[in-house]
């Protein structure tokens, strides 16, 4: 059995920054989703991500893989599970789900990745301090998303949507586990071509099924230019490096944070409802995640001794 892999302080950093860019998106997805249909805007928001994605990857060399070792079946299949389709899944199934059922099954990506992680990644074993720290955690944004999570939205198509958003869940917790295991490879390439891997199937697919590209209203087309930029290309080499150093159990952790941090902008930004059920619900999710990260975190505050001593 291998050593988990080691967590560091930046480690930490970069998943709580993706954990607060996750928790505005929803808010821009329903905002452009008022102008653009969905699978266009998924293919709009890749297609952009992936042109800055590759200039920046271009202009530092344009290398892949590092070795002689390649794998580009396991780097196509990751590019287009962590892009194109959980895009278009989530894109078409928030026109029939709640908010809250959104927010909860992108919790649900840590419980599914553990089990694919215990079988896939050596080093990532399931413990019981683990699954007991993710149902701690689950448990805090069920709570925290209360009624929304149960409420339905009337629509007659809200069963294939809710299918949609777990598949999504799905997708990122396979594309998390297949990145892991590449062989030594560029970040910055990995980035890029796991997008353009994504661009390659969404926008065929967007035109099979809505036409061919609408020409959107200005302030849709600078939605979509933050959804790239932001969320999708700069958010996903965090999510690459997240990955590769410290392992997707650790990675899946921003699922939990996603709907806290969505909740809290809504309250900060939009003027929301505070009530004090967001205490608990934090607390839930906190100390799950600290409970599941319990190793790394000794080994984060473990004071080092002193060459005197």
């Amino acid at each position: 059995m291998q050593n988990p892999p080691e967590i560091t302080p930046v480690n930490w950093v970069m998943v709580g920054v993706l954990g607060l860019i996750w928790g505005a998106t929803f808010l821009f997805i329903e905002l452009a989703l008022e102008g653009i249909t969905p699978f266009w805007l998924a293919a709009g928001r890749i297609g952009f991500a992936a042109l800055l994605a590759v200039a920046v990857w271009r202009w530092r060399g344009g290398r892949v893989f590092t070795t002689q070792d390649t794998a580009w079946t396991p780097l196509v299949a990751s590019g287009v599970l962590n892009s194109a389709i959980p895009f278009m899944l989530l894109s078409w199934g928030q026109q029939t789900v709640t908010s809250g059922f959104a927010g909860v099954s992108m919790a649900t990506v840590s419980l599914i990745v553990l089990p694919l992680a215990h079988l896939c990644v050596p080093g990532e074993q399931i413990t019981l301090r683990r699954l007991i720290g993710l149902i701690i955690g689950f448990v805090g944004v069920t709570v925290l998303l209360g009624g929304q999570v149960f409420a339905s939205s009337g629509d007659p198509l809200e069963p294939f949507g809710r299918l949609a958003c777990l598949g999504a869940a799905a997708c990122y917790a396979g594309s998390s586990v297949l990145v892991r295991r590449l062989p030594p490879i560029d970040p910055f390439g990995l980035a890029a071509l796991s997008l353009v891997f994504g661009s390659l199937l969404v926008v065929p697919t967007a035109w099979a099924v809505e036409g061919p590209p609408p020409m959107p209203a200005t302030d849709i087309l600078l939605l979509i230019a933050i959804l790239g930029l932001i969320p999708t290309a700069g958010a996903n080499l965090l999510r690459i490096l997240v990955i590769r150093s410290a392992g997707p159990v650790f990675m899946s952790l921003v699922g939990y944070q996603v709907p806290m941090w969505s909740v809290i902008l809504g309250i900060v930004i939009l003027g929301e409802a505070f009530t004090p059920v967001l205490l608990l619900a934090m607390g839930l999710i906190l100390l799950g995640m600290c409970i599941t990260q319990w190793g790394a975190l000794q080994r984060l505050f473990r004071r080092k001794p002193s060459p005197n001593s």
